[in-house]
């Protein structure tokens, strides 16, 4: 029992470390590899036997091979043909956008296909005017549908014909899926055709009513109102600054152009300099340059103070250090989180000798770094508190001034009746965000308040107490002095003139970029391109995008010379949602490589892992994709979590663990028949992919599943089939399953557009199931012996 207790507690930790997402799926993998190994709940040759499993082995080649099927146009080929079998009709593009990638799913990687559709589908939809929304989740429900048909269209039926190979009994083969599958699909086909196209959102459909062209793509992200032009008067206190040092920036403007007399300079880099009488063409906010007008307003009325940090008994300055496993190790300086949890303002960051005290809403912090906090008596105590920090002290003044050098200034000011200040919160005014001015104290009447809360509303005569570096101050003053012009002169319209072009793309699956801050990427710098804007959830992103951390699924606006965009089509982390290049025309033999694989595997000649194997090998030799091309297509991540998985399963069913989870499953439905068992063990499997990755839930439940069927005396191929078709079938949210992510940001989906297109749809799959079931696979008593 204690073998027992000990699986099912490292069984519950991956759970809920897979849940929570405190660690990535793999390392969670392959921790548990090395916890059933020292513990001894496996053998060493059994803890690593995942990494030869033949599942494991088909699964990435299926990567590169779907890699190759990518990369040679197939996708443009299909497009050509739906179009021409469905024309316009909405309902029969449906249909045959389903059947398409449902077919395409059946032989190549599930989030291939979507990759590979992407496009086709947005083209499409531009062409039949019919609104992305009503045809992306009917792509991403047709590719999970159609992985269900075959062995290799999806991992989990791999797993489970790997899983009944070990056991000894029937295995299935290549199409042993498709009765039960195909139905499962032509089902989800007519669902979605007649009834389930109607709980699909219809967004945006003015904008798909008409031709593609780059003036509709700005619109449809709400560009148009976001574009002006300001300029720089003669002697403005920014002539001779750089881009990055006048902070422009950081105003939450995207510079597209600065016209300076006959010369255009498109996408000016951040070390341009800039020149008095420059035009800039700029997307943003006006009111963030209004604001700090006003501020400028009443800063002029202020009353500079000699200090740089006021000494007084109400303030500390307290420095912590970053721990090693921080939460805030990589990400930029988050003031107004830190200013919640420690009742301290951030003014400076110290890595080794060199002192950081601008910019720090850009400076990703390391282990090690350590923050300079002006707070309250008790800031340092709650910054101890926090696993954030290792070590805090705090400083006196001559420590202070040796380590730091501070160079702040601080200003003493009143906001005045009828300012439009007043109303307004400190800590989301550009003031604190763009020039990272700081707020000590507000004077109230009688009361004076130390570091007040970030989200303190001012008042009419409030005294304030701002704090700065003399620089910050100089660049309000000359932000102040931006004019904006009402009319754009013809040079500087250069969309209209194609100097400059636009273009849609959403991250890859695999992409490295995910998780990243657009001001890391560096896309001025990497690709010559600007991002303009992110639309993520149903909502669009125009401001403040160098902070923003981007995720897979999310839609990207890029804007750049057309040359720069086109090499996005050679870059592996990108999908582009409207292409500029062909891909390498070699469909013919990549197409010959995947019938050559299938023909192997079916004529028995092969088993499907070497016919896999050297089918992937072929896309490289035959130069379908390069040898770098294959390796980066490979979803590592997915290989290492199912072979880190596998030792688990394992000892589940070594230790009796599996035999003991089984039994509990067969006690309360047993009575009511195997068959009641079976949709018991589906349901259970269908409602764990919405938390626990699908390839780890088959892995977990194969050797339950195949303890309830020796419980029950009956053959495991049947619970096995409909487990298999559980966990392939993830509708029901975009977290499911990668290829729902994917068309999140270019259908503009919310996630309720999930549940009221996916519920129905996995009732239906599991309806269909359970009634194709006994027709197809039966009941059959257990093999004696």
């Amino acid at each position: 029992m204690f073998d027992i207790a000990l699986v099912i507690t490292i069984l519950v930790v991956a759970l809920v470390l897979f849940v929570t997402e405190a660690l990535r799926m793999d390392i969670v993998a392959l921790l548990v590899v090395g916890a059933l190994a020292v513990t001894g709940l496996v053998t060493p040759s059994e803890a690593v036997a995942g990494f030869s499993n033949e599942a494991v082995i088909t699964l990435w080649a299926m990567f590169i091979i779907s890699e190759g099927l990518l990369r040679t146009g197939v996708g443009d080929l299909i497009g050509r043909n739906v179009l021409r079998l469905s024309g316009r009709n909405e309902a029969a593009l449906v249909a045959v956008i389903m059947l398409a990638s449902g077919g395409l799913s059946a032989f190549m990687n599930n989030i291939g296909v979507a990759v590979l559709m992407l496009p086709v589908v947005m083209g499409l939809a531009r062409q039949a005017r019919v609104p992305p929304s009503r045809l992306l989740m009917p792509l991403s429900f047709g590719c999970l549908l159609g992985g269900l048909t075959t062995q290799i269209g999806t991992p989990p039926n791999l797993l489970v014909s790997a899983a009944l190979a070990e056991q000894g009994t029937h295995s299935f083969s290549l199409f042993d899926f498709l009765p039960v599958g195909g139905a499962a699909l032509a089902a989800g086909v007519l669902f979605l055709v007649l009834v389930g196209r109607r709980l699909l959102p219809t967004r945006e459909a003015g904008e798909f009513s008409r031709p593609p062209s780059q003036r509709n793509l700005r619109a449809r992200y709400g560009l148009s109102d976001l574009m002006f032009t300001v300029s720089l008067d003669r002697d403005s206190g920014l002539a001779g600054r750089t881009l990055a040092d006048s902070r422009i920036a950081t105003l939450g403007l995207v510079i597209f152009a600065i016209e300076r007399g006959r010369r255009i300079i498109r996408l000016p880099s951040r070390q341009t300099v800039l020149k008095g009488g420059d035009r800039l063409l700029v997307q943003g906010r006006r009111d963030h340059i209004e604001e700090l007008r006003a501020w400028q307003a009443v800063i002029d009325t202020g009353e500079a103070i000699a200090a740089t940090l006021p000494k007084t008994e109400h303030l500390r300055m307290v420095e912590a250090r970053v721990a090693h496993g921080s939460p805030l190790i990589n990400d930029p300086v988050n003031r107004q989180e830190l200013q919640i949890r420690t009742r301290g303002l951030v003014i400076a960051a110290r890595r080794g000798g060199r002192v950081q005290r601008s910019g720090l809403s850009r400076y990703p912090l390391r282990a090690g770094d350590y923050l300079l906090l002006q707070g309250l008596v008790d800031t340092a105590d709650l910054a101890r508190r926090l696993e954030a920090f290792d070590e805090v002290v705090e400083l006196n003044e001559n420590t202070v001034e040796e380590l730091y050098r501070p160079e702040e200034r601080v200003i003493s000011l009143r906001v005045p009746a009828g300012s439009p200040l007043v109303g307004a919160a400190f800590a989301r005014t550009r003031l604190a965000e763009a020039l990272e001015f700081r707020l000590l104290a507000i004077s109230r009447g009688e009361e004076v308040r130390f570091i007040p809360d970030a989200d303190e509303v001012f008042r009419e005569d409030d005294r304030l107490l701002l704090q700065s570096r003399s620089e910050d101050l100089e660049t309000l003053r000359a932000v102040q002095e931006l004019r904006i012009e009402e009319e754009m002169t013809p040079s500087l319209n250069l969309f209209a003139s194609e100097r400059l072009a636009t273009e849609e793309v959403t991250l890859a699956p695999l992409s490295r970029l995910a998780g990243r801050t657009a001001g890391e990427i560096g896309f001025s710098d990497q690709y010559g391109l600007e991002l303009i804007a992110v639309r993520r959830a149903g909502e669009t992103l125009h401001t403040d995008l160098q902070t923003e951390r981007l995720n897979f699924g999310d839609a990207l606006l890029l804007v750049g010379p057309r040359n720069n965009l086109r090499r996005l089509a050679n870059d592996p982390s990108f999908i582009e949602v409207t292409p500029f290049v062909p891909r390498r025309p070699r469909k013919r033999y990549a197409g010959l490589v995947m019938i050559g694989v299938i023909g192997a595997v079916l004529s028995g000649w092969l088993p499907i892992s070497i016919a896999a194997l050297i089918g992937a090998t072929l896309m490289v030799l035959i130069r379908c994709l390069s040898m770098e091309d294959a390796y980066r297509a490979i979803d590592w991540r997915a290989v290492f979590l199912i072979a880190g998985m596998l030792p688990l399963g394992t000892a589940l069913d070594n230790t009796g663990a599996a035999r003991l989870l089984a039994s509990t499953a067969v006690d309360l439905l047993g009575n009511l028949g195997p068959w009641y068992v079976i949709g018991g063990l589906y349901l259970v499997t269908a409602l764990a992919t919405m938390i626990v990755p699908t390839a780890a839930l088959v892995v977990l439940m194969s050797p339950v599943v195949l303890s309830a069927s020796a419980s029950l005396g009956i053959a495991p191929t049947t619970a096995m089939m409909a487990m298999a078709m559980a966990a392939s079938a993830s509708f029901t949210s975009p977290i499911s399953h990668p290829a729902n992510i994917l068309i999140m940001g270019p259908g503009n989906y919310r996630f309720a557009d999930y549940i009221r297109a996916g519920v129905p749809l996995t009732l239906l799959v599991f309806i269909v199931v359970m009634l194709m079931l006994p027709i197809f696979w039966p009941l059959q008593p257990a093999a004696s012996g």
